[in-house]
């Protein structure tokens, strides 16, 4: 059978071809390489367009045909099973489905198979044998059709450079469609399994419950379940750590940007930068065994050396190693858009007698502060999203204190908890995973308003 890379690669491979074609055959219908004024279009249009038509047609639809061919297959076999395997009810019809799949991919030895499950995985993985083989051919014919015309166009009254540019135009706009509508399915998803929730909880006592303990009893005699979805504890806890991190990151960040756009010198800032943006590529697990091995014993002796009680597993210790983590965040971009603001205006502020200090308070932060505010708006979105140090150094218990010191847990450990291994989709246990999700949103949602109305006032009073 004829794998997915290979067709590509094939593809990939008659496209480059058929540039080279379509390049060569303009300058020839030019007449020579001198006359390449006579056509409409540079060379290079003609080649780009010779390999668009064959190869764009071709792998739109080899990538639809990829979509449905399973689920073609799939009504084709339950289609010719006995009639007693198609009575079956839905679930144990994809039960019998995945015992199929899995005995062609030889998961399963066939001598543990019915006779009639083994018949059928035979005609599965024939129809499965013919529809490569066909789409296979019908896709080096669909190209290589496009070539062979495009091909045949090529004169010197074809307007080469307007129709690539309508094909670029073409993909750009579908490509911004496909990201609104994967926007749109994304909170559509989450939007209705929230609601599956709040059917099962109401959303008052989601919304303004203090107690989370999302253990929902299986049997009547079950005991240790409570089944509590207040989420206050948890949005508080992720404030407390992100609240924490930016407290160190947003000083420091912007600060270490300050000096090395308007201090350092240029060995310094080529050596401080990238060092300090390694920062940014260390992984998370590294982070969190950081927390979790250094930071929190040493705040727990620290506090119990002047008396504090100071949990092993604390928010400080979360929140300390999270705002070290996005430090290079806020640094970087903060670095780039002070260097992007114009050197006119420091100009202008040192000729009117003003100081450095003034210059960078009173010009230079304005100018910038767009940049400033997305950087720093990255690093929230950072903190909120983070999860394996939250998990090793802040722990899972939902504790309804602002005290930094104590165990605390996140909107997004609490997501993983409750997704993670065989969940059932009735449950409010699993469904609170998605009410929590489109809750964090909404208020990422708010912070991004608020820090949009900010920018747009203090730009309006810098202009």
């Amino acid at each position: 059978m004829t794998s997915p890379s290979t067709i590509v690669f094939v593809l990939l491979s008659m496209a480059m071809l058929a540039y080279y074609a379509g390049l060569r055959r303009s300058v020839a219908v030019a007449g020579g390489t001198r006359a390449v004024r006579r056509l409409h279009s540079r060379p290079t249009y003609y080649g780009l367009l010779t390999a668009l038509w064959c190869g764009l047609p071709a792998l739109l639809i080899y990538v639809g045909w990829q979509a449905v061919e399973t689920r073609l297959i799939t009504h084709w076999v339950i289609a010719d099973l006995p009639p007693d395997l198609q009575s079956l009810s839905p679930a144990q019809l994809n039960l019998l489905l995945n015992d199929i799949r899995n005995l062609i991919a030889g998961n399963i030895a066939p001598s543990k198979i019915d006779p009639q499950i083994q018949a059928a995985a035979a005609h599965y993985r024939h129809i499965q044998y013919i529809s490569h083989a066909a789409v296979a051919v019908l896709v080096l014919c669909v190209a290589l059709l496009g070539l062979v015309l495009s091909y045949r166009r090529i004169d010197t009254r074809l307007r080469a450079r307007n129709h690539v540019e309508r094909l670029v135009l073409w993909a750009l706009a579908a490509c911004s469609t496909l990201a609104i509508f994967t926007t749109i399915g994304i909170v559509l998803s989450v939007l209705y399994e929230a609601l599956r929730f709040f059917k099962m909880v109401p959303v008052t006592e989601f919304l303004f419950g203090l107690h989370w303990s999302p253990q929902v009893a299986i049997r009547s005699d079950q005991v240790g379940s409570s089944g509590a979805f207040g989420a206050i504890p948890v949005f508080a806890g992720t404030l407390l750590i992100s609240a924490i991190a930016m407290s160190v990151s947003v000083p420091i960040g912007l600060m270490a940007a300050i000096y090395l756009s308007e201090y350092a010198g240029k060995r310094l800032r080529a050596v401080a930068k990238p060092l300090m943006e390694i920062l940014a590529g260390i992984p998370t697990v590294v982070y969190g065994f950081f927390a979790a091995l250094v930071v929190a014993p040493a705040i727990r002796g620290i506090g119990q050396s002047i008396g504090l009680d100071v949990s092993s597993e604390s928010a400080m210790a979360a929140g300390l190693v999270m705002g070290i983590m996005i430090i290079p965040f806020v640094s970087s971009l903060s670095d780039d858009m002070i260097n992007a603001v114009p050197q006119s205006l420091r100009d202008g502020a040192f000729g009117l007698g003003a100081t450095r200090a003034e210059t960078i308070r009173q010009v230079v932060l304005p100018a910038a502060l767009p940049g400033i505010v997305g950087g720093v708006l990255l690093a929230v979105s950072r903190a909120i999203g983070e999860t394996m140090i939250v998990v090793m150094a802040a722990g899972l218990t939902a504790n309804m204190t602002l005290n930094p010191f104590k165990t605390v847990t996140t909107v997004t450990v609490q997501i993983v908890t409750l997704l993670v291994g065989d969940q059932e989709f009735d449950s409010p246990k699993t469904l609170a995973a998605f009410a929590l999700g489109l809750l964090l949103f909404v208020i990422t949602l708010g912070l991004n308003i608020i820090a949009l109305q900010v920018v747009r006032r203090y730009r309006e009073q810098y202009e």
